[in-house]
C-alpha cells in the first residue's frame, strides 16, 4: 500500500471516529438546518436531475435536503451498486417501494429508471480546505463521475458533511475527484 493510500486509510478512520462522536440528536437537527440551507443554495431548473444517498451509519442525513429539492421541482435517484464496479443512480419515485442496498441503505429496485444526474450529493469520510475528498475506500463515486464524464456531462458536485470530518490535508491520487462545493451545518463552502 502506497504512502498516500496509508495516511487517506488513518485520516478516514479518525475523522469517522470524530462523525460517529456526534450526540444523534444533533445530528437530526444539524441534517434539517442543512437541508434549509441547501434548498437556498442550490439552484437548478425545474426537472434536473439530482442524485442524493440513503444515509448509513453517522452520516449527515441528507433526505430532508433531498424532498426540499424535490419541492423545488427536482427529479431524485439515488446510488445503486451493481458490482464491485459499476454504480449507477435510480430514480426515486414517490411511493415507490425501496429495496435493501446493502450497506444499511436503501434504494429503488431494478425496475426504476437509470438517471445522469446533473446535481450529485456526494458522501464523503473526510474533506479538505481544497476540496480534496476521502471516500469509503471502494471508488465507487470516484468511476461513477468518471463515467458522467466521458458521456460529456460535468455533474455539479457537492460534498455533504459534518464540519469535524474536515482534516488539515488530504493526500492526492490521480483518480480522485475534487468537490468544489461542501455543505455542512456551518453554511456552503466554495473550494474553486
Amino acid at each position: 500500500m502506497s504512502a498516500e493510500r496509508m495516511l487517506k486509510t488513518e485520516l478516514r478512520k479518525a475523522a469517522l471516529a470524530r462523525r460517529d462522536a456526534l450526540d444523534p440528536f444533533w445530528r437530526v437537527e444539524a441534517s434539517l438546518e442543512m437541508a434549509e440551507t441547501g434548498k437556498a443554495a442550490i439552484d437548478f431548473d425545474p426537472g434536473t436531475i439530482v442524485s442524493g444517498f440513503w444515509p448509513m451509519r453517522s452520516e449527515v442525513d441528507v433526505r430532508p435536503l433531498m424532498f426540499a429539492l424535490r419541492e423545488k421541482g427536482a427529479r431524485l435517484c439515488l446510488p445503486a451498486i451493481l458490482d464491485r464496479q459499476t454504480m449507477v443512480f435510480r430514480e426515486l419515485v414517490r411511493g415507490a417501494p425501496l429495496v435493501d442496498m446493502g450497506f444499511g441503505t436503501a434504494g429503488p429496485g431494478e425496475e426504476a429508471d437509470v438517471l445522469d444526474p446533473s446535481v450529485m450529493l456526494v458522501p464523503l469520510a473526510a474533506f479538505d480546505s481544497r476540496g480534496h475528498r476521502i471516500g469509503y475506500g471502494a471508488g465507487y463515486y470516484d468511476r461513477a463521475i468518471a463515467r458522467l464524464q466521458a458521456k460529456g456531462m460535468t455533474p455539479r458536485l457537492i460534498g455533504i458533511a459534518f464540519d469535524c470530518q474536515e482534516v488539515p490535508v488530504v493526500p492526492n491520487e490521480w483518480h480522485d475527484v475534487i468537490i468544489p462545493e461542501l455543505l455542512t451545518q456551518s453554511g456552503m463552502r466554495q473550494f474553486l
